[in-house]
């Protein structure tokens, strides 16, 4: 769906019945801004910090609002931005966090360490979204305001990784939530369709299933980098991969995501049209359920491990990405290539499946993947072949992302192998780590349910330890078991790419954020 302006009306028109014309330049103007639009086939349901995250949302939730840090750039680091500086102590318990003095909330109260402690003090009582990712080591008693401009964390225990997940943590205006507040839902509602933030955006129109537009903020207290930052951002929802083809092709968008290998190769080479392309941290693993039906023998599951060929992801993408080598993506800190790592060895694979239950094969194994996502088809007609060769047969069931996450959700109707694309939310090793451990039953990237205790333990010591010297051997120790169990096919990391017209500038890559998202922060426009 395209949407255009006249006389101050939107005109909505599909895209089956626009002719083609030459390309267009596609943003918007609003008297003197330049609005970028970025069609995107997902949805954003909410905008609440404290409820839910997936790329669409985290685009938007960090264009609205402000973390006392940032990830920035590739390799990511993190950057002071609420937060000026801070101080750790020696354990990794006790931080201690210094905010800017010009933050100011786009109704104009200034951002506080109290908005900071109602902000993480919401997000850890709803227990939703990224609750879960410091909710085992911070508790509400633990927030403590040290005066207007600072904010101290006391851990139950020492946690090394705390400042990697802060990004993710962004500060909402307590009275703005509070006076909008319906019954004890702490602004929920609320929250879902409108901001309480302090970040370079504010929204302009929030049209659910349609589009999202938000527009910058006049004199943002942190600046912007450049005098052609963008004026505005429509998100608009184009369903289909080949529209958003059509619409950039066509001029009717400045950005697209989630176009197919092909499709990226085609556009790469049309004028006006450039195609970001960078190695990210998203990997791609064919879950098995190590705890059900033929899989949950360990000689089984290696067997389909070194039977797979694994060229053909690479294939698959177009040369647009690399083979796994560990358990952990390239990016994360501590990531080490395992030896012997799992490549196609067919005479292996029969030796190793002699040893199993099913010495000879003779039955079926479900694949569960993403229905209408046409890589994760390809990779299922893969393991068809490859799997015959064991005398194995292969059933593909194609499935909704929300019912395959349910279906993981529980050993027993777990499938015997998923299709699983995962994005670490840090670039701490224990972001990864942390989805082989018990704790992760249940989730999506644990939907292999993983069992070793010897693992689990070394895992729960890597992340209460504060020096990265004592905790780098045990990540080694990490990689290494994690490979020798085999709760998975590893697979590759597809590269990032996105089609941009070229007038689009300022953008900046970081394998931290997740699929289709980008930092809106930074782009200009630099077409008259």
């Amino acid at each position: 769906m395209t949407i255009t302006r006249l006389g101050g009306r939107l005109l909505v028109t599909t895209l089956a019945v626009l002719v083609a014309t030459a390309p267009a330049v596609a943003f918007e103007r609003a008297g003197d801004r330049k609005i970028l639009v970025f069609a995107g086939r997902q949805e954003v349901p909410t905008i609440d910090p404290s409820v839910k995250y997936d790329w669409s949302i985290r685009m938007m939730q960090q264009a609205l609002y402000d973390g006392l840090v940032k990830y920035v750039g590739n390799p990511p680091e993190i950057v002071p931005w609420l937060a000026e500086r801070w101080e750790v102590s020696p354990d990794a318990r006790t931080w201690t966090f210094h905010l800017v003095k010009n933050a100011r909330f786009h109704n104009g109260d200034p951002v506080t360490a109290e908005a900071v402690r109602f902000s993480f003090a919401r997000t850890l009582k709803l227990n939703q979204g990224p609750a879960w990712m410091l909710s085992a080591f911070l508790k509400e008693d633990g927030i403590k305001v040290l005066g207007d401009s600072t904010i101290q964390f006391t851990l139950t225990r020492p946690y090394a990784p705390f400042l990697s997940f802060l990004p993710w943590w962004y500060v909402m205006n307590p009275k703005q939530v509070l006076a909008n507040q319906q019954g004890d839902d702490l602004g929920q509602k609320w929250l879902t369709s409108n901001a309480a933030g302090s970040g370079p955006f504010r929204i302009k129109r929030w049209q659910q299933g349609v589009l999202y537009e938000i527009e910058a903020v006049d004199g943002y207290w942190k600046g912007w980098p450049s005098k052609d930052h963008v004026g505005g951002v429509i998100l608009k929802l184009v369903r289909e991969a080949a529209a958003q083809r059509a619409a950039l092709l066509r001029g009717e968008a400045d950005i697209v995501e989630g176009l197919s290998a092909d499709d990226f190769d085609q556009v790469a080479k049309t004028p006006g049209i450039v195609v970001p392309n960078f190695p990210g941290m998203t990997t791609f693993g064919i879950k098995m359920n190590t705890q059900k039906g033929p899989t949950k023998d360990v000689n089984f599951r290696k067997a389909i491990a070194y039977a797979f060929d694994y060229g053909a992801l690479v294939k698959i993408y177009n040369g647009n990405a690399v083979l796994q080598t560990s358990p952990f993506p390239n990016a994360t800190r501590g990531h080490v290539a395992v030896p012997d790592f799992y490549r196609q060895d067919l005479a292996k694979a029969k030796e190793l499946l002699a040893r199993s239950a099913h010495p000879t094969g003779g039955i079926e194994l479900e694949y569960v993947y993403v229905q209408g996502l046409e890589e994760e088809r390809k990779m299922g007609l893969v393991l068809i072949d490859n799997l015959a060769k064991l005398g194995l047969k292969v059933k593909m069931v194609p499935l909704t992302w929300p019912n395959m996450v349910a279906r993981g959700a529980k050993v027993e109707t777990a499938p015997d192998m998923m299709a699983v694309f995962t994005t670490p939310v840090s670039t701490d090793p224990d972001a990864v780590a942390y989805q082989y451990h018990r704790d992760s039953w249940g989730k999506y990237y644990g939907s292999h349910f993983y069992a070793n205790e010897e693992v689990w333990a070394l895992i729960e010591r890597a992340r209460t330890l504060a020096r990265w010297e004592d905790r780098a051997p045990l990540y080694l120790e990490i990689q290494r078991r994690i490979a020798a169990d085999a709760p998975e096919i590893f697979g590759m990391l597809a590269n990032r790419r996105w089609g941009m017209r070229d007038h689009v500038k300022g953008f900046v890559f970081s394998p931290v954020r997740f699929t289709g998202e980008v930092d809106l922060y930074s782009l200009a426009i630099t077409a008259k």
